[in-house]
């Protein structure tokens, strides 16, 4: 029972802080919408469907509509969730600016409210290190995959600098060299302190990742993988190398196996 009120209490917290988050995050997606990035994603996106197909797309953790959008302009059918009330709001109105039709959902992403195999695609980013049960959700992901479906995952090693000392390192040269470069540094106009303590309560920030997600994929039933730990170097622009340059992005793309 305890350790259920805590995980209740870990998710209400995750929750609350991305609520707060939430317009400031809107806006930064909302101009990666209007910049090279959107190609960029785009490209990385559809790079794994073969043209001329329409998809049945589940994005999880949508935050402000980003992959959903981008997926749902490009002609597929897209169902995204997200735990957080102020996200989805974001999210609805940017789908409205961008006239994409969306189903949106809030829900917990660790018990999805959909049959299995149901989804040709599940795409994230930057969720997976805010779970509190990991292992569950990407069971779940791959429960509502269709045989031969695909998980595109994008994460990093958020807030391992918590844990590591050489990311630690990394961590403040990351700092001082956004001073030398006279760029905003992404960690001073945010809740630092609260995320940090959030986060060491986190399973996933104390883990050297994405070799501890290819693990758990393949034990959950993922048949195949495909690993890109600098995805970054090509959707990043100067300023987010500088910020998290000792916290590169990588990309996991897991293929369900198909129905013999």
């Amino acid at each position: 029972m305890t350790n259920k009120i805590n995980n209740n209490q870990l998710l209400n917290d995750v929750t609350r802080y991305w609520n707060i988050r939430a317009e400031s995050y809107s806006e930064s997606n909302q101009q990666e919408l209007l910049s090279e990035k959107q190609q960029k994603w785009r490209h990385l996106l559809l790079g794994h469907i073969k043209e001329g197909e329409t998809l049945k797309v589940l994005d999880i953790g949508t935050g402000p509509g980003f992959f959903a959008i981008l997926l749902a302009l490009s002609g597929h059918d897209v169902t995204a969730i997200d735990a957080t009330e102020g996200m989805l709001l974001e999210a609805k109105q940017n789908a409205q600016t961008h006239k994409a039709n969306i189903q949106f959902i809030r829900g917990d992403v660790h018990q999805l409210p959909f049959a299995s195999e149901q989804f040709d695609l599940v795409v994230s980013r930057n969720v997976t290190w805010n779970l509190k049960a990991p292992e569950k959700a990407y069971s779940e992901w791959f429960r509502v995959l269709k045989p031969g479906g695909s998980l595109i995952n994008f994460d990093a090693n958020w807030y391992l600098h918590l844990f590591d000392e050489n990311y630690w390192q990394g961590f403040v040269a990351d700092r001082e060299r956004s001073i030398e470069k006279q760029v905003e540094d992404h960690y001073v106009n945010t809740d630092t302190k609260e995320m940090e303590r959030i986060a060491r309560q986190l399973p996933l920030s104390q883990i050297k990742r994405p070799q501890w997600d290819i693990n758990t994929l393949l034990e959950v039933g993922f048949s195949r993988y495909m690993i890109d730990t600098r995805i970054g170097d090509f959707v990043w622009n100067e300023e987010e190398k500088i910020n998290y340059g000792s916290t590169p992005m990588f990309m996991i793309h897991a293929q369900k196996q198909k129905n013999n």
